[in-house]
């Protein structure tokens, strides 16, 4: 009876390993929607957002502003899986002195991510949104000088 026990109780952590292991390397598998150039067109030009995959481990995107010709805001951005972590780590020209900043993912599902760094100055979480297979919305929120704020981009699919 002992080792029938003893049995069932490993049988019973394997399961849990693979299954923790199937979880944890599909995490930017689950994010795959995200690939692709996405649009925000606004009334000072329009958003752009691409997302490539560059491995089983990590997708590279960047954002930017053009208004015109001119382009007015970029930003480097990479998602990347990490044993059984995911992080979103944007690098944005004229802030963090153009270091990267670590964002851990603390929630997703199959339609969304939510990304936290609690010690940004501004923003602290980071969420995108399926809506449809062609489009979706980025939330960027925290606090800043004292108050709440959160800014949302919709975003088209524009390839």
């Amino acid at each position: 009876m002992r080792s029938y026990l003893f049995f069932l109780i490993a049988i019973a952590g394997m399961i849990l390993l693979v299954s923790w292991d199937h979880i944890t390397e599909n995490q930017i598998k689950r994010a795959e929607w995200l690939l692709g150039t996405w649009e925000n067109k606004t009334t000072r030009g329009s958003v752009y957002e691409t997302w490539k995959k560059i491995s089983d481990t990590e997708f590279f995107g960047h954002s930017y502003t053009l208004q015109g010709k001119d382009t007015l805001f970029f930003e480097n951005i990479e998602l990347i899986q990490d044993m059984d972590s995911l992080f979103f780590i944007p690098t944005v020209n004229n802030q963090n002195q153009g270091m990267p900043v670590q964002f851990a993912l603390i929630a997703m599902t199959d339609t969304s991510m939510l990304f936290r760094q609690p010690y940004h100055d501004f923003p602290q979480m980071i969420r995108y949104v399926r809506i449809t297979k062609d489009s979706l919305e980025a939330f960027i929120s925290g606090i800043q000088n004292g108050e709440e704020r959160s800014i949302v981009f919709p975003m088209k699919r524009v390839h």
